[in-house]
């Protein structure tokens, strides 16, 4: 069965120097993608994403607001992802502050 995680990662930048560190990192992501056999699409309206990676007929969706003081992400797993969705919570809180971290 597919699960929605949901994830809040605090920052100290401002929203605009978070927004591009967030675009760099998908930017990477999407590079990485599309070399090999997953479709990735992401898109940006103001600062929120919305972005959509595809293998193999199953679909990974997610959407992430840029705010002041944190970044918010929603991604629905599909059913296979699902039964790990605690690992991908980690690796993504994990990634997300290293991304986000004040340099």
């Amino acid at each position: 069965m597919a699960e929605t995680i949901t994830i809040d990662i605090p920052h100290k930048l401002t929203r605009e120097d978070a927004r591009k560190r967030i675009e760099s990192g998908f930017g990477r992501v999407r590079n990485d993608a599309v070399g090999g056999f997953v479709k990735f699409e992401d898109t940006w309206s103001g600062d929120r994403l919305d972005f959509r990676a595809g293998m193999m007929g199953q679909s990974v969706v997610g959407r992430l607001d840029v705010l002041d003081d944190h970044v918010h992400l929603e991604v629905d797993l599909p059913g296979f992802l699902a039964a790990i969705a605690g690992k991908v919570k980690g690796v993504i809180q994990r990634e997300g502050t290293l991304l986000l971290e004040k340099k």
